[in-house]
């Protein structure tokens, strides 16, 4: 083999890998974790075989498609505990935590289910809860936040967040953007009443029932 079809071969092996990973990270965005590997090679163009040639399991390819929301999450998280008045910094990271996952579905679930296992994926998650806990430690401190809050209802919110079904993306961050308004004044220790985002026309409407 000269170099050159070396080379040419190096390169094809690097086009099909980055292929595969962003159908990958499109179809996880908008199918979330179910969508098997034979769908994610067919979208690609490629054979099942060289999916696994490059991601010996489906976690390995989930944790590299995830890989940068992992870090966008963990310096959100940096710029909360950075804020001058916690418990804004706190807000900031839950409205901004939820709208991200408003539009990636994968990565959503991936924040909350077995992925968290493989071993980078878990070491990243880990630093941004660590990083949440204490903003949260510090916003209890001001007296802001309820006393009895804990790190588990952040997941509770995003698990439910997930579950949000819009027609298109803008109406499900619009959406998000309300849901994360009331679980904000839900977590406040003296809820302050302020205004909702607008409401949003979801697949089950009550629009009928509306005084």
């Amino acid at each position: 083999m000269t170099a050159q079809v070396g080379k040419r071969l190096r390169s094809d092996a690097r086009d099909n890998r980055d292929r595969i990973l962003l159908v990958a990270r499109l179809a996880f965005a908008a199918d979330g974790l179910d969508v098997p590997i034979r769908e994610v090679a067919r979208r690609a163009g490629v054979g099942v075989a060289t999916v696994y040639r490059h991601f010996q399991t489906k976690e390995a390819l989930l944790e590299e498609a995830f890989a940068e929301q992992m870090a966008s999450c963990s310096v959100l998280v940096e710029e909360g505990l950075a804020a001058d008045d916690p418990w804004s910094g706190f807000r900031l990271v839950i409205e901004r935590l939820m709208e991200a996952h408003a539009l990636d579905r994968g990565f959503a679930r991936a924040f909350t289910s077995r992925l968290s296992q493989a071993p980078d994926f878990a070491a990243d998650r880990d630093r941004a809860l660590r990083m949440l806990h204490e903003l949260v430690r510090r916003a209890k401190a001001t007296g802001s936040l309820r006393a009895d809050f804990v790190l588990e209802d952040v997941c509770l919110a995003l698990m439910a967040n997930e579950g949000i079904r819009a027609e298109t993306p803008g109406m499900r961050v619009a959406a998000s953007r309300r849901f994360a308004a009331l679980m904000i004044q839900s977590f406040q220790a003296d809820p302050v009443s302020a205004p909702l985002p607008p409401a949003v026309r979801l697949p089950l409407s009550f629009e009928a029932f509306a005084s």
